[in-house]
């Protein structure tokens, strides 16, 4: 990309805008004046300039001039992000560096030092993700670096980024289905962590949207179709309330809406419950209006309980005890009067705007040392995961990242009342670490509340904790799967990965000893080429079980000699006995082709009919119907999975460049595997019923029927054999008419 005049930073005041431009310009600065504190009209128009004039000529994918994107990532940072003038400038003008022949002197120069910063850390942090870089853990190094220099710069991408989520449609799937999952797996975690959730809940989906669409339509389908029974409810629910609120003087808004559509699709998968049993599908928000504080919170929420009975382990108090986030409000669920469970926040204006901007809303809140404190404290996180080492996998950092981010938290204390924040599922292993590393390393034992407890017991919001060390290091290798924090579980592996190297140093050491006496020489580089005829990922994995124990030697030194004199290893030798070494290719187990077709006229690949040879995941039996993708095996076959299978995001972070679009072919002419899932009250003949109705009645194939009952209620599984997923839906929808059944959904 090229601008028509280099020079143009230099001459910006004499820029003429077409009237829908000036429009365009108008409307944000009219934006910028409602929504924050103060603004430099002129430094917004200067960059508002630069970015149409720099990228004149250029459209987007979906057509539209490329101008209007930064546009429009501006007013995301006026309008839902919150946060300064300086910010919606390098927002305008954050693809030119990168993408024009527009210089970062050139931007210094006319805009000043904080705005090119931005806007090279943009730049910078842009290639993170242009590239595989998600995967590396060194690209997250640059993006934490630059988190910790300036949180703006990543506020701006959040904002980037929404607005490309918004407009993803226009790409091809397969980049959609890259992008979906990439801001799944790091922006919306981030966003969660910044306390951004307006943005995070967008992210998490619109990314659910692209990646399952039919999941997407069903659950909005089933909102849409309940709005009025929902809106009567809460209505009624609320009378006694806002009554008593009025009569005690309070200034209130009242906000009830549904709980966004991917964390109700979460809820479906974790609990395997269809949607009709997701009963806690919204949330009622008491908001008090200045200049109601803390205190005020309190009595909200002794006029709401007197009217309701409250469930006890249900509530929450992030008031007194904030998110680190910095999210205040409680949280309570009480019982209605027709016995359902309603879901109450009560908080501040203030309170409101920080849980749904974060750490933006503190540009506007707070000013000097009290701002500073806050955002340092999510700078301290940051270089927290700095800091400490990282496991050699990038793979493992990535998972520990996202972990620390995404988590709920629990508030515990020291023996002197100093309060910790640690992730949900946290042990005393994780707050002996988060104390200091020596204490983690050193832990015997731990008393919680005063008890001695297990070191890998689950604590609770607080607790309180006290570590008992001993004078050496007294790691195990066991706990790294019971910790939770990436402090803790670097450590581990760091400790698990010397202990690996001191064991293959002894393999190898045996191995020396044992060619020597046999008077054999042979490379490292044909030793490699042994251990992986013998089924080993390397040679230090090989050496590894012989240091352990595991592999004998002396089977080691036939397979050199019969490498040595075959230029083969025989099978004798290739099979380690009833052992399978932990280094064993699991790739080829992962795509262990099943159902296999040749030449089926079943699938469109890139637009045409195939004779690729493909086969379906076992692990969510795809039909006609489904949204699928496929994936190159190492073979040349392709795996066809469910874009909402498990499996598929892992994939597709993964082994991202092995994706290839993929559709159904209207007629198949074939039958597939569906499994469907039945809940309901027992009686005499109910499976007779249910074999009759799938059988004669609607034709339909059933391989299999597995029923279980236990205190007059069934539970059972239905192989069928169906011709698409309009062939599925139209047995569901009979069964659920059958006596007795309360449940069926399609089985996962």
């Amino acid at each position: 990309m090229t601008i028509q005049n280099p020079d143009i930073t230099h001459d910006l005041e004499s820029v003429q805008l077409e009237p829908a431009q000036q429009v365009e310009l108008n409307t944000l600065l009219n934006e910028c004046h409602e929504y924050l504190d103060s603004c430099d009209d002129e430094l917004i128009t200067k960059a508002f300039k630069l970015a149409y004039v720099s990228h004149r000529g250029i459209v987007r994918a979906s057509g539209e001039p490329y101008y209007l994107h930064p546009l429009e990532v501006a007013r995301i940072v006026v309008k839902e992000i919150g946060m300064d003038d300086v910010s919606v400038a390098a927002a305008l003008l954050h693809d030119t560096v990168e993408d024009t022949e527009v210089d970062l002197k050139d931007v210094r120069a006319e805009f000043g030092s904080t705005v090119a910063h931005l806007i090279d850390g943009m730049t910078k942090i842009s290639g993170v993700f242009k590239s595989k870089g998600v995967k590396q853990a060194e690209t997250f190094m640059k993006l934490l670096l630059s988190m910790a220099e300036d949180l703006r710069v990543v506020l701006i991408k959040f904002a980037d980024r929404l607005h490309n989520m918004r407009t993803i449609q226009h790409l091809p799937r397969k980049k959609q289905l890259s992008i979906a999952n990439e801001t799944m797996e790091l922006f919306a975690p981030l966003a969660h962590r910044f306390g951004i959730y307006n943005i995070k809940s967008e992210l998490e989906d619109l990314s659910f949207k692209t990646m399952d669409p039919t999941g997407y339509k069903f659950i909005a389908r089933k909102l849409r179709e309940k709005k009025d029974a929902r809106e009567a409810f809460i209505g009624k629910f609320l009378e006694p309330v806002e009554e008593q609120l009025r009569a005690s003087g309070f200034r209130f808004t009242i906000r009830g809406r549904p709980k966004h559509i991917y964390s109700i699709y979460r809820k479906m998968t974790r609990q395997q419950k269809p949607f009709e049993e997701i009963y806690d599908l919204f949330a009622i928000r008491i908001i008090l209006r200045e200049p109601h504080t803390k205190e005020d919170c309190w009595r909200v929420y002794s006029i709401i309980t007197d009217s309701y009975t409250p469930i006890p382990e249900r509530f929450r108090d992030f008031i007194s005890v904030p998110k680190a986030n910095g999210y205040q409000s409680l949280h309570t669920t009480v019982i209605s009067r027709t016995g359902r469970k309603v879901e109450i926040q009560i908080r501040t204006e203030k309170m409101d705007e920080i849980a749904e901007r974060g750490f933006a809303a503190h540009w506007r809140y707070k000013e000097g040392p009290a701002k500073e404190q806050d955002i340092n404290r999510f700078v301290s996180w940051v270089r927290d995961v700095l800091d400490n080492p990282r496991p050699e996998a990038a793979t493992e950092f990535v998972e520990d990242f996202q972990l620390n981010l995404y988590t709920d938290e629990i508030y515990v204390f020291s023996p002197k009342g100093e309060l910790k924040t640690l992730p949900k599922g946290a042990t005393p292993i994780d707050f002996a670490f988060e104390i200091h590393s020596e204490v983690g390393e050193r832990a015997l034992a731990a008393k919680v509340n005063g008890k001695i407890v297990p070191l890998r017991q689950r604590l609770k919001s607080g607790d309180q904790v006290e570590i008992i060390t001993g004078k050496q290091i007294n790691l195990n290798p066991d706990w790294v799967n019971d910790v939770v924090t990436h402090k803790a579980r670097s450590r581990l592996r760091q400790y698990i990965k010397q202990k690996e190297r001191k064991v293959s140093d002894e393999g190898r050491e045996l191995w020396n000893k044992r060619a020597d006496r046999a008077g054999i020489e042979i490379s490292d580089q044909e030793l490699a080429k042994i251990a992986t005829r013998l089924r080993y990922s390397s040679l230090q994995m090989l050496f590894f079980d012989i240091g352990s124990g595991v592999y004998d030697v002396n089977k080691l030194l036939k397979a050199v000699k019969s490498y040595m004199s075959k230029g083969r290893v025989d099978e004798a030798e290739a099979k380690p006995d009833e052992h399978e070494s932990p280094a064993t290719d699991h790739y080829k187990i992962a795509y262990d082709i099943n159902n296999k077709q040749e030449g089926s006229p079943g699938l469109i690949l890139n637009g045409e009919l195939t004779d690729v040879r493909f086969s379906f995941a076992r692990c969510c039996n795809p039909i006609p119907g489904d949204d699928v993708v496929g994936f190159i095996s190492r073979e040349g076959d392709i795996k066809i999975h469910r874009v909402s299978c498990k499996n598929t995001r892992h994939l597709i972070k993964t082994d991202g460049e092995r994706i290839v679009d993929v559709s159904w072919a209207r007629n198949t002419g074939s039958q597939f595997m569906a499994a469907i899932r039945i809940v309901g009250e027992d009686r005499v003949g109910l499976v007779s019923d249910i074999s009759s109705l799938i059988s004669k009645n609607l034709k339909t194939n059933m391989k299999s029927i597995n029923v279980t009952s236990d205190s007059g209620m069934f539970e059972g599984t239905l192989i069928i054999m169906v011709d698409n997923i309009g062939h599925l839906e139209k047995v569901i929808a009979r069964l659920q008419k059958v006596d007795g059944i309360k449940e069926v959904y399609r089985y996962e």
